[in-house]
């Protein structure tokens, strides 16, 4: 917006305050009463003035002075004074002497009469207000009674300025002076027109002409002066309020182009209670989308704002999920991402609230139908994710697919062998599968490392002698011989570094001295030059054999996962004097190299080692994330947790993080927890407290040893001696809990699947020519669910025979497209 409009969008912000901020003392009366030659010698050029004349009030006249007089505080603000002129009798001038003229209220600017009015036009405040600013604005706002005129006025704004259209059945309305006030604030920017003719809006909008309405005419943007300009209407009741709220809508950038987080993102729409939607781009279609977000935006226009948003910019996993995201301006409400067909479907989310569910329920049936059966309570969640990109196929070529034939050879082609064990019809195998393509997508080129996928349900023999019983599986083969097994999340970032740290030896040897101090700024190896994580290096003299061979080991142990460097030549004592240590020693460096920390290492096993590495890599003062959660249970400590709202609780973030560093967190866990950007912490208060309490708020949970919740009085301050003093209250036992968890376990409601198993009690023809000496002789299939023995045709020879005779021509040893999932659920139905 431009400076000028933020000037009168403030002023008319300042003017609505001070109207309603203005006090009355008393009987302070506004309606000012003067006679003739007082009036009229007290006239000011420029001032406006509304001037009734009376000898003596008659009854008649008493309800128009009331209404006057109600009106004399709204004119005020609008600098119209009010004023009573009292006529002497013997007065016979033109206002005072004819009785006609008596009836009348004029409207003055300076000494120049503007206008006069019939007192019985003038019947309520509305009509006062709407008529005064109707007459000084005559020339400001263009009353049309033809669409010709309406035409010609559009003809000359084109290009220069936007046009505000109001329809009001009659003058004098509420309407009409919402329209007027807004005129009188915007006038300058817009070019205000009005019209009481019903014929006129019937020819300018499909709209009923029984209400008032308003149309918004982008004029200025106008590229065809052959056309007429955009409208948009205004699909709320005329009120100033909904008349300001359109003009700042309409005077928002079209389309936001946004590169960060959309969680971040803020804009006059949500701002005013609308939703956002992201149209989802990428680099190589910038220009297609751009224009679809354009088109939408024209369509939406008032209704929702709409943001072009950069997949390239923003690293998000989920964008490569979706082409759609929808922004809702409730509270704690997290952003939707959907598969839309077309842009009707994006129209639809926004003007049919239930849309959204409803397309998330279409997308998780399959050819009309969902199957409501136990098993998928473990993996619904998951299920419904893979439904919504069924018909998107996955570029397989950036794997290599293995097969029996090819498995152990493959192994031998590369340093590192990266294999993902999936299940072709499985729903969390297809969610990896993603996910593993996406990490083959941006390890492409790297040298050493080849990743690859076996299919078990094709070739359940390569995964028995593998031992491998569950599905999804990652395993990294180091030249076919040993393997190490990735088990973290499922996240492509956490992928990609676990293979990337699975590169270099862990712990890694260095030569030097240079070597390590480079090593501590994560400038070597190069190969690990692209990574963020904190760099450990075990320093150690000839002396400290046995806790050097302990740290191997724990490397071991910790390969994939951690950073970890070893150096012991014979200067290690100075590298590990310069760090305030002696050998053996362990120095720890986070963000890259800046800070060093040296601690020293006592006689301790492998395991000590492993568990003392896991606790340094943790954070001082942690957000708690989905990702990171189960690593600080793990420590099996009493939480002491900040639930805030974004940034809100800067200030008590500061304070917590002084008490972390502070010392006594050895004894708990002092961590954060941000809403906005996990929304699940909701579910998690509403648990502990059945109703949101007011944010931030800071609770000591010990989920380990009775589930007690203690919340922090909300009253104190929280600063770092209030909340130490609160522990000792704790410790002593003069707080009561809150609230006190259950003492359920935390377990999957059914027991894993063993699929291999399963797929032995099946009868597969496609794999009988796959079976070996001593394999588990194939079993006939079970009854049906219904408990009727299931009838089937013995296959002819000739299908026997296409059958042994063409292995491979279903889903064999390929990755299953999204789109023949309905053949794959066949199949999962018959275990």
């Amino acid at each position: 917006m431009p400076a000028p409009k933020d000037r009168w969008v403030s002023s008319f912000s300042f003017l609505l305050f001070c109207a309603s901020s203005i006090p009355t003392w008393g009987n302070v009366r506004l309606v000012l009463e003067l006679s003739p030659q007082e009036y009229f010698s007290s006239l000011q050029a420029g001032k406006a003035s509304l001037a009734y004349f009376s000898h003596n009030v008659s009854p008649g006249a008493q309800p128009f002075l009331e209404q006057v007089e109600s009106s004399a505080e709204a004119l005020q603000d609008y600098g119209i004074s009010v004023v009573k002129v009292n006529c002497p009798k013997e007065d016979v001038s033109r206002y005072c002497g004819k009785e006609n003229a008596l009836r009348k209220a004029y409207l003055f600017r300076g000494n120049v009469l503007l206008r006069e009015f019939p007192t019985d036009a003038l019947f309520d405040v509305n009509s006062i207000v709407a008529n005064m600013l109707f007459a000084l604005l005559f020339n400001e706002v263009k009353y049309v009674e033809t669409l010709a005129d309406l035409q010609n006025i559009e003809n000359t704004l084109k290009g220069r300025l936007n046009m505000v259209f109001a329809y009001v059945p009659a003058t004098g309305t509420a309407e009409h002076r919402a329209v007027m006030e807004a005129a009188f604030a915007y006038g300058t920017i817009h070019q205000f027109v009005l019209t009481t003719e019903a014929t006129l809006l019937e020819d300018t909008s499909k709209d009923d002409a029984s209400s008032a309405q308003l149309l918004f005419c982008h004029c200025q943007q106008a590229t065809d002066l052959t056309q007429p300009c955009r409208r948009t209407a205004m699909g709320q009741a005329l009120t100033l309020l909904n008349i300001h709220r359109h003009l700042k809508l309409m005077a928002a950038p079209l389309v936001t182009e946004v590169a960060e987080d959309p969680e971040k993102v803020s804009t006059v729409h949500l701002q005013l209670g609308l939703p956002l939607v992201f149209i989802l781009s990428q680099k190589e279609t910038y220009e297609a989308d751009k224009r679809t977000a354009e088109f939408v935006a024209w369509k939406l226009l008032g209704k929702a704002g709409v943001a072009l948003l950069s997949r390239d910019l923003v690293d998000l996993n989920v964008l490569l999920r979706a082409n759609v995201a929808l922004k809702t301006p409730d509270e704690g409400v997290p952003i939707k991402y959907l598969v839309l067909e077309d842009t009707d479907e994006v129209l639809t989310l926004v003007e049919d609230k239930n849309k959204v569910e409803q397309i998330q329920e279409e997308e998780e049936e399959e050819e009309g139908e969902k199957e409501n059966n136990n098993q998928d309570i473990q993996d619904d969640q998951v299920v419904e994710a893979v439904a919504r990109d069924k018909k998107r196929e996955l570029p397989l070529e950036l794997i290599r697919v293995l097969t029996e034939e090819t498995f152990h050879s493959a192994l031998l082609e590369a340093a590192r062998t990266v294999v993902l064990f999936y299940a072709s019809w499985e729903a969390v195998s297809q969610a990896v599968l993603r996910s593993y393509i996406e990490v083959a997508d941006h390890l492409k080129g790297t040298q050493g490392v080849l990743l690859s996928g076996v299919n078990c349900w094709d070739w359940p023999g390569v995964c028995t002698k593998e031992n491998v019983t569950q599905f999804p599986t990652i395993r990294i083969y180091k030249k076919g011989e040993h393997w190490v097994r990735y088990d973290g999340m499922w996240a492509t970032q956490e992928l990609t570094s676990f293979i990337l740290l699975s590169q270099v030896s862990c712990p890694l040897k260095l030569a030097t001295i240079g070597e390590a101090e480079g090593y501590l700024r994560g400038e070597f190896p190069a190969e690990l030059s692209s990574l963020h994580h904190t760099s450990l290096l075990g320093v150690f003299s000839s002396a400290t054999s046995e806790a050097r061979a302990a740290f191997e080991e724990a490397g071991n142990i910790l390969s994939g996962h951690v950073r970890m460097g070893m150096y012991s030549e014979d200067d290690a004592l100075a590298l590990a004097h310069k760090y305030l240590v002696s050998p053996p020693a362990l120095l720890v460096a986070r963000s890259r190299g800046q800070s060093v920390e040296g601690i020293a290492l006592s006689q301790q096993s492998t395991q000590d080692l492993v568990q003392m590495i896991r606790h340094e890599l943790l954070d001082i003062f942690p957000e708690i994330t989905v990702e990171n959660l189960p690593h600080h249970l793990q420590l099996r400590k009493p939480f002491l947790i900040l639930f805030s709202d974004g940034d809100s609780s800067q200030v008590e973030r500061q304070e917590m993080l002084k008490l972390a560093k502070g010392g006594p967190q050895q004894a708990f866990v002092a961590c954060w927890l941000n809403l906005r950007k996990t929304p699940v912490g909701r579910g998690v208060l509403k648990t502990y407290f059945t109703t949101m309490p007011p944010l931030p708020v800071l609770l000591w949970v010990n989920l380990h040893a009775g589930g007690q919740v203690f919340k922090f009085p909300p009253e104190q301050p929280m600063s770092e001696m209030n909340i130490l003093s609160w522990l000792e209250k704790l410790q002593a036992g003069l707080e009561l809990p809150s609230s006190t968890l259950s003492e359920d376990d935390w377990k999957p409601p059914l027991p894993a699947y063993d699929f291999l198993q399963m797929m032995e009690m099946a009868e597969l023809p496609l794999h009988t020519s796959h079976h070996h000496h001593g394999d588990t002789p194939v079993q006939h299939p079970p009854e049906s669910p219904g408990g009727d023995p299931t009838t089937q045709e013995e296959p002819s020879q000739e299908s026997k025979a296409e059958k042994v005779g063409s292995p491979g021509r279903d889903l064999r040893g390929t990755a299953p497209r999204l789109a023949a999932r309905e053949k794959q659920g066949k199949r999962h139905s018959e275990l």
